[in-house]
């Protein structure tokens, strides 16, 4: 009975929601909507140098995303010669794949790599909960079912994080930030081996 308790009492304190693990304070919501404006500017090519380590693996070269019409975009990986290695295209909430290299067509790496760059280019997102962190408001919203919560700084999204059973799962981090352009880009996450840096080489 005294075991059962005290496993009963770690899986409540384990299972705390990520605000309050993290001390945030719960705010009224001063917007009902997240504006993402880092890949929103249809007359740009959005061209990184992107490095993306898998496991044990490094695949180098250029990351190319532009917004092709409203809630459209198509986000292309090629080596530094021009060899694809991947092609996708999201329409909302709908995703395409257009060309994976065979070293990259595993169905668990194409639904992470799905969810990672969905996070950076929409758009807008409906608020449901907001929180403020010292002079940072985080506002939490929803992609895929999954609780994402965004970090606000001087009016300006400086990063995101990914949650499971209030826990940081994937971390996204926007640097080097200059007229809607964030210069550095870092996705990292917790629970697998999986990082993709990126560095803006657009004019």
């Amino acid at each position: 009975m005294r075991f059962l308790l005290i496993s009963l009492c770690f899986l409540v304190v384990s299972c705390g929601s990520y605000p309050k693990k993290q001390n945030f304070k719960a705010d009224n919501p001063a917007t009902k909507n997240i504006e993402n404006p880092y890949f929103s500017d249809g007359s740009l090519d959005y061209v990184y140098k992107a490095s993306i380590d898998v496991y044990d693996r490094n695949f180098s070269g250029l990351l190319i995303i532009k917004k092709i019409a409203e809630k459209e975009h198509r986000v292309a990986f090629t080596t530094e010669m021009g060899n694809k290695m991947f092609d996708f295209t999201f329409i909302e909430d709908d995703f395409k794949v257009n060309f994976i290299l065979d070293e990259l067509n595993k169905k668990i790496l194409i639904n992470i790599l799905k969810k990672d760059f969905k996070v950076l280019v929409t758009e807008n997102l409906i608020v449901s909960n907001s929180y403020s962190n010292n002079e940072i408001d985080v506002l939490e919203t929803s992609i895929f079912n999954k609780k994402h919560y965004y970090f606000i700084e001087d009016s300006q999204l400086t990063q995101v994080v990914n949650t499971k059973n209030g826990k940081e799962k994937v971390l996204f981090l926007f640097l080097k930030i200059n007229n809607h352009l964030a210069s550095q880009i870092e996705i990292k996450h917790s629970n697998i081996k999986l990082t993709i840096n990126l560095k803006s080489i657009t004019q």
